[in-house]
């Protein structure tokens, strides 16, 4: 009897000093993994948080298409406020538009520069600008504006729009609406739906 309890006793300071001997593994593996996030956070999404809360956020596909379609008929420039990756300029340029992208993190701008060289893409078409969207002094030179930014700042951005956009424009905003925007049109639903607005319909501040 006192061998098995001996056996049973020494099995299980066995097993404390092997889990004892795996915890500075799992607290180093967990320390990494953190650093990592913390480390794609700080590229990806830290550059947004400079003024007001804009992560990053990329367009999906279908969001992309809804984009699209409340496009149809029109041409000229348009111009994407917080370009990300460069996907919407570049689905836009490939339909004729003549595009800019203003985008704060100099990462995914090299990234959007990138991969529109490598699908022989101009610049003269597609054109990533790493630049503050609040310091672009004047828009007025596009007709046609995308936006994809967090909630707080669409009332912001609206004022700013109305400033200096003409009545010909039509602004498309992905996901977040304008909260004082009368819509034009909308496509889609829930995580992927965009709105329309056309500046013509939209009160602007006496000059």
């Amino acid at each position: 009897m006192e061998d098995s309890v001996e056996v049973i006793l020494q099995d299980k300071r066995s097993w404390v000093s092997h889990r004892s001997q795996d915890r500075p593994v799992i607290t180093a593996a967990s320390g990494a993994l953190l650093m990592g996030c913390y480390g794609l956070w700080s590229v990806f999404a830290l550059p947004g948080f400079r003024r007001v809360p804009v992560p990053y956020l990329p367009s999906s596909g279908v969001q992309t298409q809804n984009i699209m379609r409340l496009l149809r008929g029109r041409a000229g420039r348009l111009v994407d406020l917080g370009s990300g990756d460069g996907r919407l300029v570049l689905t836009a340029s490939s339909l004729g538009f003549q595009c800019t992208g203003y985008e704060i993190n100099s990462i995914l701008v090299s990234y959007a520069r990138v991969k529109a060289r490598l699908m022989g893409i101009p610049t003269t078409r597609a054109r990533f600008v790493n630049e503050d969207l609040w310091k672009v002094t004047n828009l007025s030179g596009y007709n046609n504006v995308t936006v994809f930014l967090a909630p707080g700042v669409m009332e912001v951005l609206a004022k700013k729009l109305e400033k200096e956009l003409g009545d010909d424009t039509r602004v498309i905003a992905c996901r977040y609406p304008f909260p004082d925007w009368p819509v034009a049109e909308t496509e889609g639903r829930g995580l992927d739906q965009a709105w329309a607005y056309d500046m013509t319909s939209v009160c602007k501040p006496s000059t």
